[in-house]
Order: C-alpha cells, then sequence, then structure tokens
C-alpha cells in the first residue's frame, strides 16, 4: 500500500494531508491513512471536514485535487480509496469498473465569473454565455450584452474566455447547463469533462481559472463559487428557467434541489424549474467501491472509508457547507446515502449493520 499511497500523491495538484499524531486512535485501534483524489470543486469544504474528521475519528485523509476525471482514473486503477467527482458516473464509465455507489457530500454553484473595471452586477443568459464560449459574441459591448445590462457601460473590447485544461466535473456542470439552454451548444459541444473550447485561455483546476480571471482584464470563466469569493472576483447574476436572475446561495442552490432524486443520487440539477434556483447548481460526489477488498485492502481501512463518508453527511459535518460557500444536503438525499452505504461489502459481507 506505500507504494499505491505514494504513486497517487504524485498526481497531487492541489493536497490536504490530515496527520494523526502517534498513528493510534483513542480505541487503540491502529489509526488509518485514507486516500483520495479528484474534483477541485469542494476542495474548501473538504480541507475542513478531513481535519475534522481526523479529530473525531483518529483517521488521516490524503487528498490530491486533480481534477474530477483523474480522480475517477484513480478509482478505476483501484489506487485510492475513493474518487471525489462533481459529475456522476455515465452508464458507459459504469459499465468499465466493478459496482460503485455514489455518496452525495454537498451541493455548490459554479458561478460566471469576470474581469471588468467597473462592472460589479453584470447579468447573463444560459444563451449569451454559450455564445460567449463559443466564440459567437466577442465582444463586451455585443448589442445582446448591452441590451441585457443597459445600465453598465461595457467596454469596447475582446472577450476573454477561460476555461479547463483538464479533465473536469467542474467542466461537466457547465456543459451540462449549457446543452440545456442553448440548442446551438448541445448540437456543437455538448456536454463532458473535457471540451473543445474554440478560443480562450485554459488553466488547470478552479483555483487556476479563479487565478487567470483575477489577473486578467476583460476575462470571463466558470469556477466553483468558493473561489471567486476567496479571490474576490465578481460573477454574474444567471437568468433561471422561471426568467429569474439569480445569485448563488445557499437558499438559491438549495431550491435547485427541490424536485425529485433518483435512488442511486445520480442526477443533474442544473437549470432546474423552481422559483428562486440558481440555474448551474450542482451535486458532488465521493465515489467508492461497494465491494471494498480490491489492492490488499484491509477491512480497517474499508471501515474507515465507510466512517469518512458517514461523518460527512452528518448533521455536523453538512452544518460548515453554508460557512465555506456550499450548501447541505437535503434529508432525503442523506437518506440515500445511508441506505446505500448500508450495501457496501468486504469480501461480500455488508460492513454497516
Amino acid at each position: 500500500m506505500k507504494k499505491i499511497f505514494l504513486k497517487i500523491m504524485t498526481l497531487v495538484f492541489a493536497f490536504s494531508v490530515v496527520s494523526c499524531g502517534d498513528n493510534s486512535k483513542n480505541d487503540g485501534n491502529k489509526a488509518q491513512e485514507l486516500s483520495g483524489a479528484g474534483a477541485t470543486f469542494p476542495l474548501p469544504f473538504y480541507n475542513v471536514i478531513f481535519e475534522q474528521f481526523a479529530e473525531v475519528n483518529g483517521d488521516a485523509v490524503a487528498y490530491g485535487g486533480i481534477g474530477s476525471g483523474g480522480g475517477v482514473r484513480n478509482l478505476r486503477d483501484k489506487i485510492v480509496d475513493f474518487a471525489g467527482s462533481d459529475a456522476f458516473l455515465s452508464e458507459k464509465e459504469m459499465s468499465e469498473m466493478d459496482s460503485v455507489i455514489h455518496i452525495p457530500t454537498c451541493m455548490g454553484a459554479v458561478v460566471v465569473a469576470y474581469n471588468l473595471d467597473g462592472v460589479d452586477d453584470l447579468k447573463l443568459s444560459g444563451e449569451i454565455i454559450a455564445d460567449i464560449f463559443a466564440g459567437k459574441i466577442k465582444k463586451w459591448n455585443d448589442p445582446l450584452l448591452v441590451a441585457l445590462n443597459p445600465n453598465i457601460t461595457l467596454p469596447n473590447e475582446n472577450i476573454i474566455p477561460v476555461f479547463r485544461s483538464d479533465g473536469s466535473g467542474t467542466t461537466f456542470v457547465f456543459t451540462d447547463y449549457l446543452t440545456k439552454v442553448s440548442p446551438m451548444w448541445a448540437s456543437e459541444y455538448g456536454s463532458g469533462k473535457s471540451i473543445n473550447f474554440p478560443s480562450g485561455q485554459a488553466a488547470k483546476g478552479n483555483p487556476g481559472v479563479a487565478s487567470v480571471i483575477s489577473q486578467t482584464k476583460n476575462s470571463i470563466g466558470y469556477i466553483g463559487s468558493e473561489y471567486a469569493f476567496a479571490q474576490k472576483i465578481p460573477f454574474a447574476s444567471i437568468k433561471n428557467a422561471k426568467g429569474e436572475f439569480v445569485l448563488p446561495s445557499v437558499a438559491s442552490i438549495s431550491a435547485a434541489a427541490s424536485g425529485d432524486i433518483p435512488n442511486d443520487t445520480r442526477t443533474s440539477i442544473t437549470n432546474a424549474d423552481a422559483d428562486g434556483a440558481y440555474p448551474i447548481s450542482t451535486f458532488t460526489w465521493m465515489i467508492v467501491y461497494k465491494e471494498q477488498n480490491y489492492s490488499d485492502r484491509t477491512k480497517e481501512r474499508a471501515i474507515a472509508t465507510l466512517n469518512l463518508l458517514k461523518y460527512i453527511i452528518s448533521d455536523k459535518a453538512q452544518s460548515i457547507t453554508s460557512k465555506v460557500h456550499y450548501a447541505p444536503l437535503p434529508d432525503k438525499v442523506k437518506e440515500l446515502s445511508i441506505n446505500n452505504l448500508k450495501i457496501v461489502t468486504f469480501n461480500g459481507v455488508t460492513i454497516l449493520q
């Protein structure tokens, strides 16, 4: 397992490592060192939760923020205990792996952030966002943008789109939204973790995109809301399915998840048809194997993995979400997640009773 752990850590773009002191827990059992990799979108929340988990449970978590695509690849290669992903696995991806389950950890928003001198209340529609990232709207003072923002003086400057260079669940969420609101985008680009954007500047991870936007005048890009808050980057209010211009908040993200949720929790909540819903909202998941005996893992390691997942969906952990600009899971989703954890096995025997 030491070689496996070192292999995953060499792939880390941003990481969180929590130490558990003398490598023993209060109950006398050996502390476990869990490893995961994937989405950067929930990383600010995970940094807090992993530290709390170590204090409460005595087990450490090392997490590499390498993007959802990289996390899923590492899980498929069986070199991590869990993958973090903002995109649930497709049926094709599910068929290429041993059976997995998805456990939502929180909800969040993908914001459209921008860098425009003197502008802090930009309004955008899904169609206009799609046209910008498709290179069809090239100037900030395009008539369509001016008509949507009559009280703002928009510059006669080229728009610089910024997008993810790595396989990204944030890209999946963003493009999933665009396919729902723009027939052009749906036919020419579609949705996915990696998209061939026609122009602009690429950057790695949410931190990378946020950094480029903050340093580049006249730029626009999509990032997790926490990264915009952290770097004080303005972001647009976006027209939702009800015709309302909405900013992300605990209330508007929660409104997006007010519909039916399937038992396996694999669902998209973008462009939700609900009053007050922020249109680019999403769940983010941790994905684990249903059968936990793989790559010489011990039962104790499997138990620690499930303890981590149980802790993340606990009321104590969920109470942290709003403090770091995410939204807590609905009670129904927590109930579904507990039911799904009850089918996880080690050598065919369920772990949770």
